[in-house]
């Protein structure tokens, strides 16, 4: 299973699945990453954590272990 956190900087994936539960999987949804959507990854903090997307044409910061969460092809 590959997830959003095995992206490489400057590498598109498209989002197959939510892992998780509650109010994690809620939180992950509300930011707009859902199944089919496509997420270009920007770039990673130098310490590794987090992690800046652009989803849907906004820029958006993700903690490595929500993106552990999400499985993507």
């Amino acid at each position: 299973m590959r997830t959003l956190r095995d992206v490489k900087i400057g590498q598109t994936a498209k989002i197959v699945r939510l892992h998780g539960e509650g109010a994690i999987k809620r939180r992950i949804m509300d930011m707009g990453l859902t199944k089919g959507t496509e997420v270009y990854v920007r770039k990673v903090a130098p310490l590794g954590d987090p992690m800046e997307l652009t989803v849907r044409g906004y820029e958006l910061s993700v903690r490595k272990g929500d993106a552990a969460l999400i499985e993507v092809e």
